[in-house]
């Protein structure tokens, strides 16, 4: 199968690109940084540029699907023109690949897109499924629901749809686990806000198998990729210091400092998305990692 991947060299984009390339697909990547466009046999690069709307539509010669995780990073100040990086980096990739199918022949059957838990109100009581409609009223809520509606449109060209509303990533290479982890190895970790909060996560290698599996069944619709049992923060916390045998003495960090430290942002770690993956479950997917001790476990392991 040729899959066409934007995001390629992100976190996920990486080991998404590894595991498919250990299992003979050929990749096409879209980069905006013309140093890194390699032509290999079965690894191709393609340059585009959303934001002048520009794309070798070559990108697309006898592609069989798209993966789409380019986006901004939500983990940097949310200053106002980094919000509107985060918006447009989403909303204009996908119109460009939208209005760019929209003008070529092409052979692509399926658009699998990364979207976020973000897009569920927080709530320390519901448990959120595929099918639930409210949306966070928030930046990052407002953001998600445009981003898929853009996705959306897809449909009208025949193509199959995937949305992959993706909950916090734990990977050894980077992402919020490396984060949390540095202030429990300093002695200084600490529950943030309430640490009452829900935080749906997934294992990184699992995530790419959720990709994996959407791909090569032919599925369509939305899907949560979060592990099958969500944790509080201060769970977390302690699971984590747990796992690095570190001691957990201070007391949690109050919801005031957060936002004084990093301004709107601090809704991405004081909000509350408990999310189910029984969609996923029910159709008979996997799990490798789906107790947090057990993704520590080999997260944290030298």
């Amino acid at each position: 199968m040729t899959i066409l991947i934007t995001g390629a060299t992100g976190l996920v984009g990486t080991e998404l690109v590894h595991n498919l390339l250990a299992e003979n697909h050929t990749i096409h990547y879209l980069t905006t940084s013309k140093h890194k466009l390699l032509q290999e046999k079965n690894y191709k690069g393609f340059y585009w540029n959303p934001t002048t709307q520009e794309i070798d539509v070559n990108a697309f010669d006898q592609v069989d699907a798209i993966i789409h995780l380019a986006g901004a990073s939500v983990a940097k100040k949310w200053t106002s023109a980094y919000k509107n990086e985060i918006r447009t980096s989403r909303i204009e990739s996908t119109q460009l690949l939208f209005k760019t199918l929209q003008t070529i022949p092409h052979t692509i059957k399926q658009i699998i897109t990364a979207s976020a838990i973000g897009i569920y109100p927080s709530s320390l009581e519901k448990i959120y499924h595929e099918t639930d409609t409210q949306v966070e009223a928030s930046f990052l809520g407002e953001v998600v629901e445009s981003w898929e509606n853009e996705v959306t449109k897809f449909e009208t060209l025949g193509i199959l749809v995937v949305k992959i509303r993706i909950g916090i990533v734990l990977a050894k290479n980077g992402g919020a686990l490396q984060e949390m982890i540095k202030p429990i190895r300093m002695g200084f970790g600490a529950a943030l806000g309430s640490g009452k909060q829900y935080q749906s996560w997934i294992h990184i290698q699992d995530l790419v198998a959720v990709f994996k599996y959407v791909l090569l069944h032919h599925k369509q619709g939305v899907y949560n990729a979060v592990a099958p049992y969500p944790i509080t923060n201060s769970a977390l916390t302690k699971a984590i210091a747990r796992g690095l045998n570190k001691p957990l003495f201070l007391p949690s960090v109050p919801t005031f400092i957060l936002k004084i430290l990093l301004g709107e942002m601090h809704v991405i770690v004081t909000s509350s998305q408990h999310v189910s993956c029984m969609k996923l479950l029910d159709e008979g997917f996997q799990f490798k990692y789906a107790s947090i001790d057990k993704a520590l476990q080999h997260l944290l392991k030298s």
